[in-house]
């Protein structure tokens, strides 16, 4: 036998620990007997079995009540108490219930919240004056991973909390460079601790931990993630964020149900275009077509930041903005690589600079370079007019020389680990 009564947290977390007790049970659980000491103490009867399934029994429709195999399983546990509270201990994860203070406010917001979180790292981590969720698709483009990295790097940049869910793809992208930006970033998680999937995300899990963020799960150590579990994890990861973004999805993408949840959950939801003959956009391009007034489209980082009320300078790491132009890497024709920068003044050259690291309105190099309009507008003259910029329909690009020059932000880009499949 298990310790007779104990700690409200504790006991949660021993019932939340049986496979089968979801959230609905938990709660006609709680109510019909007392709370989770309650639920413990007639778990451990002799009628323990009968008397949970009585109680679990949804009063409007009789027939819909906890499985024999779930009311056996928690009598079960709750005889063995202290040893699952022991491997919890041993798995390094703490217990966050509905009724911490600490609990993250956010998702004590949304429609029946777990009374439970399981979670490993920082709790402070989870509570943030902006908070964003970037998802997508487990089987990206290249593109789509570089899109997805950007963005989260972006908004850690802003100062926005990033959070995603852990899997392959998308998710990993946008875990990876927060994490090489040094910034916080919490991944939820859809099975226990001590069943990490993918198990290639390890190291990154760990790296998470180590740089201040937190990993998280609505389940105990020991529960292995299955279909139904990742629904859930994507209600949490939506009612963690305040916005969700989607970057790449296909038409029955799981990262679709997280913006689903998103709407009903009221955040604001944003998705990036794509291709319209390509699989990974074709779910973010009939969200865009079908949710034209609840989904929001992504026309680019700064403009993102500034559709969520951050910094639009954020879209470029300040080092880049700071510093000045290096001459091309590749080889050219010209005697000295570098002696074309010579020809251009301070403003032309930060102007150039913002274009070859991926600036593509006037807007964006404003934010970029934090010059006046006019002086990016005469900036982008100059440069066309000495063949070093090509516009069209208000979007530039490098040519010439500047074209040969390599984007200083993509060698520090960060990725996830490689992967041997789809997770």
């Amino acid at each position: 036998m298990g310790p007779l009564r104990l700690h409200d947290r504790d006991a949660l977390a021993v019932i939340a620990s049986v496979e089968g007790v979801g959230p609905i049970i938990l709660e006609r659980l709680l109510t019909a007997l007392g709370g989770a000491n309650g639920i413990l103490e007639v778990a451990r009867g002799r009628t323990g079995v009968d008397d949970l399934r009585a109680a679990s029994r949804d009063p409007d429709r009789p027939g819909h009540t906890m499985t024999p195999s779930a009311a056996e399983s928690l009598a079960v546990t709750a005889r063995r108490s202290d040893v699952v509270l022991e491997s919890m201990r041993q798995a390094g994860v703490s217990v966050l219930t509905l009724d911490d203070a600490g609990y993250p406010g956010r998702l004590r917001q949304i429609e029946l919240p777990p009374r439970v979180l399981f979670v490993r790292g920082s709790m402070r981590s989870l509570e943030a004056g902006s908070s964003v969720a970037v998802v997508g698709t487990r089987r990206p483009t290249d593109a789509g991973r570089r899109t997805a990295a950007k963005i989260a790097a972006a908004l850690s940049r802003a100062g926005s909390l990033v959070v995603s869910g852990l899997a392959v793809g998308i998710d990993g992208a946008a875990h990876a460079a927060v994490v090489a930006e040094g910034r916080l970033t919490v991944a939820v998680i859809g099975g226990g601790h001590d069943r990490l999937f993918p198990r290639v995300h390890d190291r990154l899990a760990a790296a998470i931990v180590d740089g201040g963020g937190a990993v998280v799960s609505e389940h105990a150590p020991g529960t292995s993630p299955t279909r139904g579990t990742f629904p859930r994890r994507n209600r949490v990861i939506s009612g963690l964020a305040d916005a969700v973004i989607v970057v790449e999805a296909g038409a029955r993408s799981g990262a679709l149900l997280t913006a689903a949840w998103a709407l009903e959950q009221g955040r604001e939801c944003f998705l990036v275009p794509g291709a319209i003959d390509a699989p990974q956009s074709a779910g973010c391009l009939a969200w865009l077509r079908d949710y034209a007034g609840a989904a929001r489209i992504v026309a680019g980082v700064p403009q993102l930041l500034e559709d969520l009320g951050l910094a639009a300078s954020a879209a470029f790491p300040e080092p880049v903005r700071r510093s000045r132009l290096a001459p091309p890497a590749r080889p050219l024709r010209r005697s000295s690589a570098a002696a074309w920068v010579a020809v251009l003044s301070p403003r032309e050259e930060q102007v150039a600079r913002g274009l070859v690291m991926g600036a593509a309105t006037a807007d964006e190099l404003v934010a970029l370079t934090e010059l006046p309009i006019a002086a990016v507008l005469a900036g982008l003259t100059a440069l066309e007019a000495a063949g070093l910029a090509v516009g069209a329909y208000g979007r530039y690009r490098p040519a010439g020389y500047l074209a040969a020059v390599d984007d200083p932000a993509a060698s520090g880009s960060a990725v996830e680990p490689a992967e041997p499949g789809p997770g």
